[in-house]
């Protein structure tokens, strides 16, 4: 179907939405030289319009109605940067059942929902693209499904969350604690006033079972992702780690287990010489393994209004293309079926432990033979430091299954020797 112009409509005028509506008029010539003609936003649908914000669209192209876009018949493509499951899902899929092609950066939504989308989509059949819901401006979905998808994908390993790396990387070279790192992100703006979804897991979950769907062709239940986020983390924890030769990040890994899908998000030890251990700040990075290709990492912005707003505008200039081709519903879902995830007590990695003990005679060993029993092998044992009667003593495990190794676990904070069990941390290879 040829189009003379392609005109977009947009739902939420915030972070996203604004940097999508800048982009799509500051370049709008290199744009339309991409898109085989003009690009231009039609609509904008936004609650509140009192709230300033750097760009604003002209009165006439302002709505507080998101039914105004959606049923707007002259509208081909509607953006969805609402965020969250309600009121977002209705509208992508009503959007979906008027004909129109969905661009969302919606990481929640797409987790959640993703495959009711999908499906949706490839019955009218319309383009859905998504590649703002997984790595803010990394380009990664369209590397997964596009260049690298003559490969057999192994593993998908990454920083995820902006937040969470920011604070630790204050924590690792500013020396603050969690607290302080956490509020200064909150001044900065990096993080939320509530910053739970970050801080403790919730987003990268959401990114990585949209990476593993991709990667691995399954279909991923965002409930069967385990979590675990960086509240946690202490200044010994970052210390030690240093000391042996690791920093610490927020990783969020899928594979491909022979047979089954093993997600999971979680602080880890990164060896000082991974890739992953140089992102710092604000910046994420996804590594991606492949049978042909070997090793390959993209490094970004992984948030933020014109870093996801230009994958936004990526997405919307591919289904301009398709529309201008009469090519809709060429993007449809390639998963075949549900995944059968791996449990997370056969997963098997390093573990670092620190602990505080009683500061006499015969504890490691009561400690140690508990691990043996287990068969929890020691790769290391250090003792750090010693107040008084108690002693803090940091544990590195060979390669061991979870479920073995929370059992030694259980065991050891019974003894009457262990204070406490301060922290575990997985460890990386």
């Amino acid at each position: 179907m040829e189009q003379e112009q392609i005109n977009v409509g947009i739902l939420g005028y915030g972070i996203v939405g604004s940097g999508t509506y800048r982009i799509l008029c500051g370049n709008a010539e290199s744009i339309a030289q991409r898109a085989g003609g003009p690009v231009t936003v039609t609509r904008v649908a936004d609650i509140d319009w009192e709230r300033e914000r750097e760009v604003m669209p002209p009165q006439a192209l302002r709505s507080t109605e998101a039914t105004d876009v959606i049923n707007d018949p002259n509208v081909h493509i509607v953006v969805e940067t609402i965020g969250g499951v309600a009121p977002a899902r209705e509208y992508v899929l009503e959007a979906i059942r008027s004909g129109k092609g969905v661009v969302t950066s919606n990481k929640e939504l797409m987790a959640k929902h993703g495959s009711e989308i999908l499906d949706a989509a490839e019955e009218v059949p319309v383009d859905v693209e998504f590649e703002g819901s997984a790595g803010g401006g990394i380009p990664i979905i369209r590397s997964l499904k596009e260049g690298l998808e003559g490969n057999t994908i192994h593993e998908v390993v990454g920083i995820l969350n902006g937040t969470t790396n920011y604070i630790l990387t204050r924590m690792t070279e500013g020396s603050e604690s969690f607290d302080d790192a956490l509020s200064e992100a909150q001044k900065l703006g990096y993080a939320e006033a509530d910053p739970w979804a970050d801080v403790e897991g919730d987003d990268a979950a959401y990114k990585i079972a949209i990476l593993a769907a991709i990667a691995f062709g399954k279909r991923i239940n965002i409930a069967d992702v385990p979590r675990e986020g960086i509240s946690k983390i202490s200044p010994a924890d970052i210390r030690h780690a240093s000391e042996m030769g690791y920093v610490i990040k927020l990783l969020a890994i899928a594979k491909n287990a022979g047979g089954q899908i093993e997600v999971r998000v979680h602080p880890a030890l990164v060896p000082k010489s991974h890739p992953l251990a140089a992102v710092s700040d604000v910046f994420n990075a996804v590594l991606v393994r492949g049978d042909a290709v070997g090793d390959v990492m993209l490094y970004g912005r992984g948030a933020g209004s014109l870093p996801t707003g230009s994958a936004v505008v990526g997405d919307i200039i591919s289904i301009a293309r398709n529309i201008r081709n009469g090519a809709m519903g060429r993007v449809v879902c390639t998963c075949q079926g549900h995944a059968t995830m791996k449990p997370m007590g056969d997963v098997e990695t390093r573990k670092y432990v620190r602990m505080a003990v009683r500061d006499q005679p015969g504890v490691m060993g009561k400690i140690a033979t508990i691990f043996g029993e287990e068969k929890v092998s020691i790769n290391s044992v250090i003792q750090k430091r010693s107040e008084g009667t108690v002693a803090e003593i940091v544990w590195e495990t060979h390669l061991v299954a979870e479920s073995a190794f929370q059992a030694a676990l259980r065991r050891i904070s019974d003894l009457d020797v262990v204070v406490a069990t301060s922290s575990v941390i997985r460890v990386q290879e």
